[in-house]
């Protein structure tokens, strides 16, 4: 049984559960990010962390306003560096292109 009471499934440690979460995490470090939130913005950025509350620091940010017109997207406000508060995520999507491995030089 775990500290908090909750038990684990027989044959998963809490280690090895927290490596694996823990290891994508890191994967996805200074990858470019798109974040949704409850209010209508998104911002895209590059994921520096987060934390046990699913906060989530991007760098290099850039918030783009809901648009009521489908057509036009608007000219992105540039924030730097932003905290999205993990109860104001709505979704998470890391850009294709950030994914792809970096072709040695």
């Amino acid at each position: 049984m775990e500290e908090n009471g909750t038990e684990l499934q027989e044959g998963v440690s809490a280690e090895c559960v927290y490596s694996s979460a823990r290891q994508k995490l890191e994967n996805l470090l200074n990858k470019s990010m798109r974040i949704r939130m409850t209010d209508g913005r998104t911002l895209v950025g590059l994921f520096l962390c987060t934390d046990r509350d699913c906060n989530v620091i991007l760098g290099s940010a850039q918030e783009f306003l809901k648009s009521t017109d489908s057509f036009s997207q608007g000219e992105p406000r540039v924030l730097g560096l932003a905290m999205i508060p993990g109860h104001h995520v709505v979704s998470i999507e890391v850009e294709a292109e950030s994914l792809q491995p970096a072709h040695g030089l």
